[in-house]
């Protein structure tokens, strides 16, 4: 026979269950037209960088748009060289920094544009004398 102890023990079972199904299916608000004002935007500044975090949202054709600005200091490295799922490109502001792309080394400069495949090892240097800077788009396809 069930108890009320039992049935009351059930019912927080159930809502327990129900509202962590919910909050796990719940996502971010999709990311509607924007302007985003480069002297609004927080610096982050990290042991070898410094970071501009733009937004990293949901869209209407993706799971993730994701912006973000990084100025190395001369010789560093954002992190070691590295290969991830989403694709992603790099255009270079200012400073000359070398890519690792397809296995070779290439330096190149202010309005460079780096396409970084799915899954393909690369990385990004400031091999120049001053301040290298340059934006980062990746992007996550949304799954059908």
């Amino acid at each position: 026979m069930l108890t009320r102890r039992d049935i009351s023990v059930a019912a927080v079972a159930v809502a327990a269950t129900l509202s962590v199904v919910a909050f796990a299916e719940s996502k971010a608000p999709i990311m509607h037209s924007a302007i985003f004002d480069w002297n609004e935007i927080p610096v982050k500044h990290e042991e070898v960088r410094s970071v501009r975090q733009f937004f990293q949202a949901p869209t209407a054709t993706l799971d993730e748009l994701e912006l973000h600005v990084s100025t190395l200091k001369p010789g560093d490295t954002s992190h070691a060289p590295h290969r991830h799922l989403n694709e992603e490109l790099v255009i270079v502001k200012e400073g000359t920094v070398e890519a690792l792309v397809n296995g070779e080394l290439k330096r190149v400069g202010p309005g460079s544009v780096i396409f970084n495949a799915s899954n393909e090892l690369h990385g990004i240097r400031n091999v120049g004398d001053g301040p290298a800077t340059y934006h980062v788009i990746n992007w996550k396809e949304r799954r059908r």
